[in-house]
Parts: structure tokens; sequence; C-alpha cells
């Protein structure tokens, strides 16, 4: 079902009953239709999208590609950055946190506690993710040891340093913990550095994904030579 959007163009319908994309709501679509014939060669294209159209949120280079294509072109340009969050109260930050570290093109991402969490915030880009879980903070600070990475953690302690001072180092693991709570004291003492934003308002703490974001963007301005564009 289909209607005038304000601006004029086509607006299209989420179908009733989808409770992803709730009950007759309108929006804008995004992506492109059917590509036109003749159809691109190569291995990297999905037929399905270029019968039907690509609407995912996928950045201009990808369109009509397969998931599997993209994530290995993904997996060959990825900064040595890794990502952990601790998964003890099923946080919905830990879906955007996700999304985040897709868009900066991280190693990967670390569950820290629980193994289920919850995806909606990811906007299924964690399918394009190398995620790993680990049992608790112990388990993963044995396993970045080995991997021979820094885990720096996000938090507001007595031992924390401005991030804006912070020399990142290039191998490293962000460690976030779950709204409200933070770090559990485990997590804290896994850590061989923490860092902490500044703030200036009434707010005790930000939003557990606003921070991550923050975090990943203070490692890219130290290393901005390994981002690939």
């Amino acid at each position: 079902m289909t209607r005038p959007s304000d601006g004029g163009t086509p607006a299209q319908r989420w179908e009733d009953g989808d409770p992803d994309r709730g009950n007759g709501e309108f929006y804008q679509p995004i992506g492109v239709g059917p590509h036109p014939l003749p159809w691109p060669q190569g291995d990297h294209y999905d037929e399905a999208l270029l019968a039907e159209g690509d609407r995912r949120n996928v950045v201009d280079k990808y369109r009509y590609w397969s998931v599997a294509a993209i994530r290995a072109d993904l997996d060959a340009t990825r900064v040595p950055l890794h990502v952990a969050i601790e998964n003890w109260q099923h946080d919905l930050n830990i879906g955007s946190i996700v999304r985040t570290a897709n868009a900066f093109n991280v190693s990967a991402v670390h569950i820290v506690g629980r193994r289920r969490w919850n995806r909606r915030g990811a906007m299924v880009t964690d399918r394009y993710m190398n995620i790993h879980h680990h049992e608790d903070a112990n388990e993963f600070a044995a396993w970045a040891a080995h991997c021979e990475l820094a885990i720096i953690g996000v938090e507001q302690h007595e031992r924390s340093q401005l991030l804006g001072e912070f020399p990142f180092p290039r191998d490293c693991a962000l460690f976030l913990g779950n709204e409200g709570t933070g770090l559990t004291a485990e997590a804290v003492a896994a850590c061989s550095s923490l860092v902490e934003i500044p703030q200036s308002g009434s707010t005790r703490s930000m939003n557990a994904s606003a921070a991550g974001a923050i975090a990943m963007w203070g490692w890219t301005l130290t290393h901005a030579r390994l981002i690939h564009t």
C-alpha cells in the first residue's frame, strides 16, 4: 500500500502486523530497486537483490552484494581495534554499540557474560561483524593477553584518564559496561587502563552506546592512518 508523502514522492507502508516495523506506519524507502538489465557480473553479487532491489542500510559500494561478500571485503580492511561489552542485564544498548562498531569496521565485538544479547539496535549489522563470546571478564582478559591486546575500560573511576588526553595503543580492546551500572569490579580489574569522557552537565553518566561511539572515535583520532576509505 502506498500514498504520496508530504514531499510529493512515493512512500511505502510497512506490512501490518510486523513487530519490527509497526502497524500502518509510513516511511521513505531507502536503497535501490531492481537492477536494470543487463546485470553486472561477479560472484559478489546476490541475484535475488539484483532482481528485487536492495533496501538494506549499506553504503553504495555494497549495493546488490551478498552478505558473505560484504563481510569478506570488510575483513580485508578491519582496523586493529576490538570492542567488548559486558552483558549482565540484556542491555538494549548492546545492539547500538555493535552497529557503531560496524561503522568503524573494528576487528571484532566481544560479548562478555550472557551469551544471548539484544540484537534489535544492531539493525542486522551483526551479520557483517565478527562476534565472540566470553563467559566472564577473566576469560576475556586471558584471551586478550594471548592476543597481546591491551584492555581499555571506558568508566568513571579514580584510575581513569581523560579520553582526549589518553594515548590509545594501536592494538587494544575497548571494554564497556552496562547502562547505569557501568563495568563490574571484575572487569575493571581486567583493564590495563581506564578512560572517562569529560562531562559538564548534571547527569552522572551518558548513554552507554553514546559513550562507546565517543571512545571508538577517540581511538580513530589517534590512529586515523589505519582507516581505509
